[in-house]
């Protein structure tokens, strides 16, 4: 299972993370911003995909093989704690099958 994590304690990005097929992501710690989950083609053009300013957990499903990256904005303080990861590992009992 490939992942990017971070813990940001200012307005950046993560590393983009190929994605086909299900994915997780993560989004927790203590702190006021504006997290933008977007996805690319190109990891040159990026679209916004959904808005987040507070805590989340949730998964996804891309029929496409593209990259995503989460973009904090409108940072005011603590550390945001993000996490993408694909779902491809599928010996080890994940709940999501192709």
């Amino acid at each position: 299972m490939a992942a990017v994590t971070a813990s940001l304690t200012a307005d950046g990005n993560t590393d983009p993370l190929q994605i086909i097929g299900h994915f997780n992501f993560s989004l927790s710690g203590s702190w006021d911003a504006t997290v933008t989950v977007q996805r690319s083609w190109n990891k040159s053009d990026w679209f916004d995909v959904d808005t987040f300013t507070s805590n989340f957990e949730g998964v996804g499903f891309d029929a496409e093989e593209v990259y995503y990256r989460a973009v904090v904005s409108s940072y005011v303080s603590g550390t945001v704690v993000l996490r993408i990861s694909d779902n491809k590992d599928f010996t080890s009992k994940d709940v999501f099958v192709q």
